[in-house]
């Protein structure tokens, strides 16, 4: 795999792509090797359901990478033990000497809302989404702060948003962002860039991977892994511009998602009431004048603003 001639290639870098055994991760690892990347293969080979564990699907794509001439090991580790979480960094270290990138893919999805949703269901996505993402990024961190470089990106979802039977994916999704927002700041003097990825294809959790050569049909969205990697590779790159932000991938399609406030309403004198947020509910909910605070002290200066009579954009 040649890198010759790309503005943005990985010469040097070691990455870790976990949950790679298969589709988005999959295309993250290919691309990541095809730029040069050293890239760690990490699957445990579970069905999408967080059951079971199978060598192949890791083989198979360290295979596909070093038949282009790629470098890359496989793991099967697994992401939610502390354990496991070491072990896939010291793979890296073992194998190619440092780690520089953390791609957190690995997850697991097991359809299912209120009221018939278990602690066991919610558990289960919370071990390898949240808890897997804190295992890799713990264990690579020391080692970022060590060299003064190193880049996570997160999987979050736009099934965060919610759907009717997605409760605990959408609850696991959701975590990473908080995730994300504080390790940015703990990484920011030491050369360290966190963001997340919100993917938009047809995977095996979304309810079926297309086949390799499978083609356009019309009147279906066009949706395949590969048009994801683009922008998890961009955030991967020590080009970044960016920390602690969530970016949707897909379908040929790159946009930025984000948490933001209203200027809401003030109440002038005495103690408020209900009846006074009853009163204001439309200059509560005014989304004219928003802003996307870039973390919890930024929106603190804003949000209290008025108390030392200053406007919310001072």
């Amino acid at each position: 795999m040649s890198n010759h001639g790309y503005d943005y290639d990985f010469a040097g870098r070691v990455a870790i792509v976990t949950g790679a055994g298969r589709g988005i991760g999959r295309a993250h690892a290919r691309l990541l090797a095809e730029r040069g990347a050293k890239v760690v293969v990490n699957d445990l080979g579970g069905s999408m359901e967080g059951k079971g564990a199978d060598a192949g699907p890791a083989d198979s794509v360290v295979a596909e990478i070093r038949a282009a001439g790629g470098e890359a090991v496989p793991d099967t580790h697994d992401v939610s033990t502390p354990e496991g979480g070491e072990a896939i960094v010291a793979s890296a270290l073992e194998n190619f000497g440092r780690i520089d990138i953390v791609v957190n893919n690995a997850g697991i999805i097991r359809y299912s809302g209120l009221p018939e949703v278990d602690l066991d269901n919610l558990e289960a996505h919370l071990a390898v989404h949240l808890l897997g993402s804190f295992n890799t990024t713990r264990a690579a961190w020391p080692h970022f702060e060590e060299q003064g470089y190193g880049r996570v990106v997160l999987t979050t979802s736009t099934g965060l948003l919610g759907l009717e039977n997605n409760l605990s994916y959408a609850t696991a999704k959701a975590g990473l962002i908080g995730l994300a927002r504080s390790a940015k700041l703990a990484g920011e003097k030491h050369g360290i860039k966190v963001n997340l990825i919100a993917p938009a294809a047809q995977t095996r959790m979304a309810g079926g991977e297309a086949p390799k050569d499978a083609r356009p049909e019309p009147g279906q969205p066009n949706m395949p892994s590969e048009a994801v990697a683009p922008m998890v590779a961009f955030l991967a790159h020590e080009n970044c511009p960016v920390s602690g932000e969530i970016y949707v991938a897909g379908a040929d399609r790159f946009s930025r998602l984000f948490l933001a406030s209203t200027e809401g309403y003030v109440h002038a004198a005495g103690s408020p009431t209900i009846e006074d947020v009853a009163a204001h509910w439309d200059e509560i909910n005014d989304e004219t004048g928003y802003t996307v605070p870039t973390d919890l002290m930024a929106w603190s200066g804003t949000f209290l603003a008025h108390q030392f009579g200053q406007s919310p954009a001072a």
